[in-house]
């Protein structure tokens, strides 16, 4: 299991703690240090069955000054990939990768059914 975040990220802390305290072992990677690729936010992408939109991290500093509020609808989904993994900064964190199962943001109650359920 990946456990992808930004360890100076309050959320993905609470992720991290949440996992520890469910004794569910994962292996962490720093999301700004070792970005996603194209192919792998690809997969999850695909697997997530989430709109590729929620795979942005929209409360980020870059993505608003990058203005992609208004971008991102008129931009191709290989566009919109090549971007997220040009910066780890734009992708919404954390992202667990569990096999079939990819959960991107941490919500304890979705977690807990996804992982324990």
């Amino acid at each position: 299991m990946i456990f992808l975040w930004y360890p100076k990220c309050s959320t993905c802390k609470k992720a991290a703690n949440w996992l520890k305290d469910q004794e569910i072992e994962f292996s962490a990677r720093d999301i700004k240090e070792e970005n996603p690729t194209v192919e792998e936010l690809r997969e999850w992408y695909h697997k997530s069955g989430l709109p590729l939109k929620k795979f942005f991290n929209t409360s980020g500093l870059l993505y608003k000054s990058m203005n992609l509020k208004e971008k991102l609808p008129q931009m191709e989904e290989e566009e919109q990939l090549a971007l997220l993994a040009s910066d780890g900064m734009l992708v919404k964190r954390p992202i667990l990768v569990r096999g079939e199962t990819i959960l991107v943001g941490f919500r304890p109650a979705e977690w807990e059914v996804q992982l324990k359920g």
